[in-house]
């Protein structure tokens, strides 16, 4: 009927213009008071309405931190595509901010704080260390500032988390390895940085799947989710565990790092399975050379992420958490996430 306050003042000036115009005559003044009355009380409906309506949505501002930059990082990127067309579909301003590299903490802390000191009506956080960010955190939710974690849960209490189960993710890439490897054999897991509860998660996940189905963990290393690092560290571990079988990526970034080292030692045989099913784990997974990867919907996390948080900037209850799904990706499925 109309879609801004202007424009309902606009429609009702015209609606009255056209009464006055049509209905003349003393007798017929009652009805136009009546009339005047109708439309002075429709007019104060809508107005307060449309007030409350373009205050609550187009008003609002989102802070939504990553914990490493979209550029070179399928994952990341994934997350800020999410992140930007929701925003765009609820007409929110969306202030999306990255460290120049992931693991930099100070200074997605330094960019937090600067956004924070601006002035926000909610945030939407990755945090790269959870235990730096709680006392920011809880200062923001003090001053007014609702928070929701993404991707990586933090430790203040009552704070919602979107992303996935990482540690029952961990646990289908163990599955599906000790499916494909024979009970007793020599195994790995790369791990990421391990002041994030995403990579301590998906860490426990594997070991409780691959002790469970009785295989033989030789090394648990972190390579901080990246591909040069997990070339380096797969080599270290491979002079010392000549017989290794298979080896979890705890990223998928890691697990390609590990095929490298793998190729370079003529290893060609050794289960690979890594998470984030990132357009270069599936390419490689047809490619014949990473075994599998775990999906983790990453566009949701940015979706959600700025759904949720522009909800609680409204006043809305949300869950405590919001799981963004896992799926086991092969040969068989691996196109869908080219």
């Amino acid at each position: 009927m109309c879609d801004s306050f202007n424009g309902c003042v606009f429609l009702l000036n015209n609606i009255q213009y056209f009464f006055k115009k049509t209905i003349r005559g003393r007798k017929h003044m009652n009805i136009i008071k009546k009339i005047g009355v109708f439309f002075t009380s429709l007019f104060l409906v809508l107005s307060i309405t449309a007030t409350s309506s373009f205050a609550d949505g187009h008003a609002k501002t989102i802070l939504f931190s990553i914990k490493g930059p979209g550029s070179g990082n399928a994952f990341w990127a994934s997350v800020e595509k999410g992140a930007k067309e929701e925003a765009k579909k609820l007409g929110v301003k969306l202030v999306l901010i990255a460290p120049p590299q992931e693991g930099d903490v100070q200074s997605q802390i330094n960019q937090v704080e600067d956004q924070l000191a601006k002035g926000v009506d909610a945030m939407a956080l990755a945090p790269a260390d959870p235990n730096a960010f709680a006392p920011i955190v809880d200062d923001a939710i003090k001053s007014g500032v609702p928070v929701v974690f993404v991707d990586t849960q933090g430790i203040n209490e009552g704070v919602t988390f979107i992303g996935t189960n990482n540690k029952n993710g961990a646990e289908l890439a163990a599955n599906f390895i000790c499916d494909k490897t024979p009970k007793g054999s020599d195994v790995a897991i790369l791990t990421g940085m391990e002041s994030q509860s995403t990579a301590l998660l998906r860490r426990d996940g594997a070991i409780k799947g691959l002790k469970g189905c009785g295989l033989n963990i030789v090394a648990t290393q972190t390579a901080e989710w990246d591909t040069a690092k997990a070339r380096s560290v797969t080599e270290s571990i491979l002079v010392k565990n000549p017989n290794i079988k298979a080896i979890f990526g705890s990223n998928d970034n890691m697990a390609l790092g590990a095929i490298q080292a793998l190729e370079d030692a003529g290893m060609n045989d050794v289960v690979v399975v890594g998470f984030d099913a990132t357009p270069d784990a599936a390419t490689s997974i047809l490619a014949g050379k990473l075994t599998a990867t775990i999906a983790q919907f990453s566009y949701n996390m940015g979706a959600y992420g700025v759904k949720y948080a522009l909800a609680l900037a409204k006043g809305e209850k949300i869950d405590i958490n919001i799981d963004t799904g896992t799926q086991l990706v092969t040969k068989e499925n691996a196109n869908d996430f080219k």
